[in-house]
């Protein structure tokens, strides 16, 4: 699903997705395309969170399962399972909302070419901040960091929050480093990706159409 039709209707500058029983969101200015799940080559030493690098549309960029980052227990993929292709590059200014990049300033989406593709359980719907300001997202302690969240805003009724895209640009590193091995399946959402599979050998998801 490509994001070209709805950047032109400011009212709408978020796109929702869940994780676990938790609403998320980013911004569309970030958003590339949402695509389904591709073949994912693995990276040795790589953060925990990233299960490997993909070729996406000529490009090589970090997947990262957001359910390993925030802690979550394992879940196979489905049907409902999306990428968030997005762009985790560096932004101009200061303030919450520039950093998740919902200000609609040229350089807050002015593209960086560092991609990243975010592994979602679902992805739910375009919507509109409003004319309201994030809000802050609460202190947990020592998960902060790896939530990484810009704030909260409220949809249907009820919370999101709304990742900093900037905090994720350190998980593209592996690209930058270019350390690679054979192409295989990844292990199941949430497991430790550190971890040797039984078996060798050339290993793949099952190839989907991106969408």
């Amino acid at each position: 699903m490509s994001m070209q039709r709805y950047r032109h209707d400011p009212s709408k500058n978020l796109v929702g997705f869940v994780v676990g029983d938790v609403e998320y969101a980013v911004a569309i200015a970030r958003v590339k395309e949402i695509a389904n799940p591709l073949v994912v080559v693995p990276m040795p030493h790589a953060p925990r969170s990233v299960v490997g690098v993909a070729h996406y549309r000529g490009e090589v960029v970090s997947v990262v399962d957001l359910r390993i980052r925030f802690g979550l227990p394992a879940t196979p993929t489905t049907r409902k399972t999306k990428w968030i292709v997005m762009d985790a590059g560096p932004e101009l200014g200061d303030g919450s909302a520039v950093h998740a990049g919902l200000s609609r300033a040229p350089e807050a989406a002015a593209p960086t070419g560092r991609l990243v593709a975010l592994v979602v359980d679902a992805v739910t719907d375009v919507f509109g901040s409003g004319s309201s300001e994030l809000r802050p997202a609460p202190s947990l302690g020592g998960g902060d960091d790896a939530r990484g969240l810009a704030g909260v805003t409220t949809h249907a009724d009820g919370l999101v929050f709304v990742l900093d895209a900037t905090r994720l640009r350190p998980l593209a590193d592996p690209v930058a480093r270019g350390e690679g091995g054979g192409s295989r399946t990844p292990p199941a959402r949430g497991d430790d990706p550190g971890k040797e599979p039984s078996g060798a050998g050339r290993r793949s998801l099952p190839a989907r159409t991106v969408t």
